[in-house]
């Protein structure tokens, strides 16, 4: 009964907040997406000489390097002296120990609030088979991309709180990356209000862009419709019910779960599943590129309403 009221009175807010709404092509009149650079952050992320950015290996360092560069080149603080923030974990199967390294940058709020919302894509992919290169240009360099893009949209009109960008590793390991952020974030865990997760934004030949994550945090609900009547993809909520059909709950497939299992709400966008998904055959030349640059422009009004509205998130959760 609580988390009906909150939603209603959360909705009822938003309304008095609409006139601030960013357009589908940028936030406010100060920024507008930056469509060639958010190209070629795909095209560089996923290029062969990354060599699939499997955690730890060099072609993962490369990405990371790439990442950092185009961190300090923009102006976006590293999160305590080093955008590296490392951590270990054993592969299941194996028990072999695994080095890997989330990227984390932040941007300062203008209130004196102390929620924050964390902004998160995973970085890794799969990375090689024999010579085979498994170039992951949806999974997930495009959301990289989109992220970075969310960045230059707050340096040109900062945020009310505080935004943690976090390029987490290992995602394709069992969300090592996001786990090992959430257990020794570098915050106090409970200033985090909000997670908006970007994992697969590029390839939709139906121009659908799912918003998942409503069914675990309704109050949520007006946010999506919101961004998704100025969008110019479809955004519809979705896949995150409890189900026994395969592929039928993203709630803990990507780097959402891992906050969504500390009790932080989140939203994750991402496309279907697809032929490309999980084969060498995702690659920069195989993605629908009108449809990602869309994409991005209304995951950065996503971003955008979800800290005007952070305050009333926190609220309707208890954070």
């Amino acid at each position: 009964m609580r988390a009906i009221l909150a939603s209603s009175m959360f909705s009822m807010a938003l309304l008095t907040t609409a006139c601030a709404a960013v357009q589908p092509g940028g936030a406010g009149e100060a920024w507008s997406l930056d469509r060639p650079q958010l190209l070629t952050d795909l095209r560089v992320l996923a290029a062969d000489d990354m060599e699939g950015r499997e955690v730890g290996t060099d072609g993962n360092a490369r990405a990371r390097a790439y990442i950092i560069t185009r961190l300090q080149a923009m102006g976006v603080a590293p999160v305590g002296d080093s955008y590296e923030h490392g951590f270990s974990f054993e592969m299941r199967r194996t028990g072999e120990k695994v080095d890997g390294v989330n990227i984390l940058a932040r941007i300062d709020g203008t209130s004196d609030s102390s929620r924050t919302m964390v902004v998160s894509a995973h970085y890794d992919h799969e990375g090689m088979r024999g010579e085979q290169i498994w170039n992951g240009a949806d999974d997930n360099a495009s959301g990289v991309a989109s992220v970075l893009a969310v960045a230059e949209m707050f340096l040109a009109d900062p945020p009310e709180h505080d935004v943690i960008f976090a390029f987490v590793d290992a995602e394709e390991r069992g969300l090592q990356g996001a786990r090992a952020f959430v257990a020794n974030p570098p915050i106090p865990v409970e200033n985090i209000t909000f997670n908006l997760n970007m994992d697969m934004v590029a390839m939709s030949t139906d121009r659908i862009l799912w918003a998942v994550g409503t069914y675990h945090y309704p109050f949520l609900t007006p946010i999506v419709e919101d961004v998704a009547s100025r969008a110019t993809v479809s955004m519809p909520m979705g896949y995150d019910e409890p189900t026994e059909e395969p592929g039928g709950d993203w709630t803990n497939l990507t780097d959402s779960g891992a906050f969504h299992a500390a009790g932080i709400p989140f939203i994750y966008l991402g496309v279907d599943f697809h032929p490309h998904y999980h084969q060498p055959t995702d690659t920069y030349e195989n993605m629908t590129l009108d449809f990602f640059q869309d994409a991005s422009a209304a995951i950065a009004d996503f971003a955008r309403q979800s800290d005007e509205n952070l305050d009333m998130i926190g609220e309707a959760s208890g954070r």
